[in-house]
């Protein structure tokens, strides 16, 4: 672990972002150049404490799930990541593959649509990042660990994971989530990740093993779904998709398909602001998620 080097490379990252890059308002008062520590922290999930103890190398060696939260808070790009992992004496993330961290690009995306359900999947539908009306409209899906991380096995395995999507669509919805997989498997016939993550879940459900023998074959694009919402009821929405030229990870952004939809859609907005002002803050030391 190179603690001077990291020190210095989060402390010139930090006042290389705008405030604005990651929706944060500059304010008439603000002296700060770049970002303020405890907005690191904040966008990080960490506390203030241990960014300065970073900043400053007196720092623990950071664990990977911590340096992957630094890396999406700075808005790193791919080669920058790398650098941060080197300098923390642990090894980045594999390149090929399934990544585990969203590219800064589509971060910085989903900073500017703050206000449209928006969300980062790997090809193989694991969530890799989520703004604040995505997190409202479905619920935060950051947290899973192992097969759970991906949207289809969560599907085929957990009867509650559909409960965000009315009875009626329920078959055709699957039939996309394997159709999709199928198009992953084509592009990496050798990978044991994908092959992996097939073999269980055909284990796992017999659903999944008639679909999946029926070799359908379609990539996520545009889509209209019905999301079924506990506090707000339906909303009808239209889902767009966009694509990285790896076609590794994906941008989905959903926008509302009527009046009726745009409307719960607000209240739900209107809802989460009186949440956020009530909840209580975060423990000072409160720890990476």
């Amino acid at each position: 672990m190179q603690r001077d080097q990291l020190a210095d490379f989060l402390r010139r990252r930090r006042a290389a972002i705008r405030p604005a890059d990651v929706g944060i308002a500059e304010g008439p008062r603000r002296r700060t150049v770049g970002l303020r520590r405890e907005e690191v922290a904040r966008l990080a999930g960490m506390s203030v404490d241990y960014v300065v103890r970073l900043e400053q190398g007196r720092s623990s060696q950071p664990s990977t799930q911590l340096l992957g939260a630094l890396a999406r808070a700075l808005r790193l790009s791919d080669d920058e990541r790398d650098h941060l992992f080197h300098l923390a004496g642990q090894q980045p993330p594999p390149s090929v593959g399934t990544a585990r961290l969203a590219r800064a690009g589509l971060l910085r995306l989903l900073d500017l649509i703050d206000d449209t359900p928006a969300v980062v999947l790997s090809d193989l539908g694991e969530v890799l990042a989520q703004n604040r009306a995505s997190v409202l409209l479905t619920g935060d899906h950051s947290g899973f660990a192992g097969d759970r991380r991906y949207v289809a096995y969560r599907w085929f395995t957990e009867p509650a994971a559909r409960a965000v999507h009315p009875p009626a669509e329920h078959e055709r919805h699957a039939r996309q989530l394997v159709a999709d997989l199928r198009a992953v498997a084509g592009r990496r016939p050798d990978d044991p990740t994908v092959n992996g993550l097939v073999g269980r879940l055909r284990a796992a459900s017999g659903e999944f093993r008639r679909l999946w023998a029926e070799h359908e074959v379609a990539v996520r694009r545009m889509d209209r779904k019905t999301l079924v919402h506990p506090r707000v009821g339906p909303l009808v929405m239209d889902c767009e998709t966009l694509v990285t030229p790896d076609q590794g990870q994906l941008l989905l952004v959903l926008t509302p398909a009527d009046v009726e939809a745009r409307e719960r859609l607000d209240l739900l907005r209107v809802l989460g602001v009186q949440e956020f002002a009530t909840r209580a803050p975060r423990s000072a030391d409160a720890r990476p998620r």
